[in-house]
């Protein structure tokens, strides 16, 4: 069986009343893993543009 799969049987025992806790430690988790994947797309976005930015440099500089 899948782990998603067990993860849906578990939740689908939680009581009601403890599903917004569940919820938050989901989110929570997914928080925690996004901003490394922003900063990276950031760091990546700077590195396109400063190789860019040396490029026109360069061809100015040769003209």
């Amino acid at each position: 069986m899948a782990i998603k799969d067990q993860l849906i049987q578990e939740i689908d025992q939680v009581p009601e009343s403890d599903l917004a806790e569940v919820l938050e430690f989901v989110r929570s988790l997914k928080a925690k893993h996004q901003p490394q994947s922003q900063e990276t797309d950031t760091w990546k976005a700077y590195l396109a543009s400063k190789k860019e930015r040396e490029e026109v440099y360069r061809r100015l500089a040769n003209s």
